[in-house]
């Protein structure tokens, strides 16, 4: 018998209770209006550039890996170069969803040979699934809490059913947004990696629901929500495996969802503002106005040269001088680091650190 029991041992309709009833039909509500929300932005290239990496930097927090949006977003100037460790790991987690959604994209099937792509980009590492026993998860007391499966057969065992799971639906007859809530906690409680576990454990939230079709891009990201509530996180996931909690937990996640899914509507409606605005005010004071250069605007919180010159194929000089006349007009900010200038759209960044 596994140690952890597979989720078709549940009774779908022991979720069907009044308040989760309830919440999902307000989470579910949320969750499409952030799918339409997104569709209304033409290019989508912006919402995955900038709310990833929104996404990276709450779900790397949670794993006390902290780093700021300054940095970050100088990442796009000189990919790698000169970063802290812990921006280096909030990056890679921002390049791991991606390449998790171009495979679900691909093939509209979330395997496990993703989830090792995913954990492999994070780590940056081939260690795969643990093989060694000795894995426990603690407290910050220092106390083990739950220890998960040791054996590297069984793990191999639990991941192959939780693949089945999440791609055959006649398997269990629950809303996406359930399964996905049994779905992470499964995950977790097999934690079949060493490392990069819990982050991508929420990559595999949002990419579940892009092969669901409940999103087209991946863009729900609960780790915010988690961040605020991190007690009650982890609190659930242990009420679950000591006490069978199941219907609280749902309920967490839904709550996580219905919450997010609204902050991440009006993030894309102060976006869809700013861009309009800008573009309205550029299209009138300069006859070098595109809209390929409203889209590096907003999809590069910071751009350079470099980016103008690539996006609209012009010269350095063009570029430059376009840059310099956008920033004595007001639109940008320019900054040096070291002999290179770059150029910050505050407008974007303001929206983006959560200041607007």
């Amino acid at each position: 018998m596994p140690s952890i029991p597979p989720l078709t041992d549940l009774n779908p309709s022991r979720f069907e209770t009044p308040a989760i009833l309830k919440k999902l039909a307000s989470a579910s509500r949320r969750l499409a209006e952030l799918k339409g929300a997104a569709g209304s932005i033409p290019r989508q290239s912006i919402l995955i550039n900038t709310l990833s990496m929104q996404e990276a930097k709450d779900s790397s927090e949670i794993e006390n890996i902290v780093t700021t949006h300054d940095e970050l977003f100088q990442d796009d100037l000189s990919p790698g170069s000169s970063l802290s460790p812990a921006a280096k790991e909030v990056l890679r987690y921002r390049q791991a969803l991606g390449t998790g959604f171009q495979a679900v994209s691909q093939n509209g099937l979330l395997t496990v040979n993703h989830l090792l792509e995913v954990q492999a980009q994070l780590e940056e590492n081939n260690a795969g699934f643990r093989k060694v026993p000795g894995t426990a998860l603690k407290d910050g007391a220092g106390r083990v809490v739950y220890t998960p499966p040791q054996d590297a057969h069984e793990i191999v065992s639990l991941m192959t059913d939780l693949e089945r799971f999440i791609n055959d639906a006649s398997l269990f007859d629950a809303d996406p947004l359930i399964k996905m809530a049994l779905i992470h906690h499964q995950f977790e409680s097999i934690h079949p990696f060493y490392d990069g576990n819990g982050r991508t454990g929420r990559i595999l939230n949002v990419l579940y629901l892009v092969k669901e079709g409940l999103l087209d891009i991946p863009i729900l990201y609960l780790s915010r929500y988690i961040v605020r509530h991190k007690a009650d996180y982890y609190r659930l996931l242990q009420s679950v495996r000591a006490d069978d909690t199941w219907e609280d937990w749902v309920l967490y996640v839904l709550s996580a969802v219905e919450e997010t899914s609204a902050q991440a509507v009006l993030t894309i409606q102060q976006i869809k503002v700013a861009l309009m605005d800008y573009k309205h005010r550029i299209r009138a004071g300069h006859k070098f106005y595109s809209q390929d250069l409203i889209n590096n605007l907003f999809t590069h919180p910071y751009t350079k040269i470099e980016f103008i010159e690539r996006d609209l194929k012009v010269s350095r000089l063009t570029a430059t001088r376009y840059l310099e006349a956008l920033t004595e007009a007001g639109f940008l900010e320019k900054r040096r680091i070291g002999k290179w200038n770059y150029f910050i759209n505050p407008a974007l960044t303001t929206i983006l650190t959560g200041d607007a």
